[in-house]
């Protein structure tokens, strides 16, 4: 599996972006995915993630109520809606994924895609 990440940009506070990860290779649906963020000088952070198969979902509480996780496996894609959005959103953004369970250790995912910056203006 590949991943290919887009969909970030300048947004101001306030505003929304949605972002993919779309997958290459059979079986992405089986496959759990998450989201982590890295901001300017700090260590990339866990923010959510969906599970293959069983689609359930966490989000971590600094972003719940403002960002979901969800799939199209039709599409071989997972998307991060991200509303409400705030200067400290700022970061690139990442998704991993890896035939596993629901977990959200950076080393529980073995495929990255490249990241795609977001940047919320105040």
């Amino acid at each position: 599996v590949q991943l290919q990440a887009s969909g970030g940009g300048l947004v101001q506070a306030g505003g929304s972006l949605r972002l993919s990860c779309a997958a290459s290779g059979r079986a992405f649906s089986r496959y759990t995915t998450a989201w982590f963020r890295q901001a300017p000088g700090k260590e990339r952070e866990f923010v959510g993630v969906i599970g293959g198969g069983d689609p359930s979902t966490y989000i971590v509480d600094s972003v719940k109520g403002r960002f979901t996780i969800s799939r199209d496996n039709a599409k071989s894609t997972v998307y991060l809606q991200m509303n409400s959005l705030k200067p400290e959103d700022t970061a690139v953004y990442y998704c991993g994924t890896d035939f596993t369970t629901l977990c959200q250790g950076l080393g529980d995912f073995g495929t990255w895609g490249q990241g795609t910056l977001v940047t919320v203006s105040s």
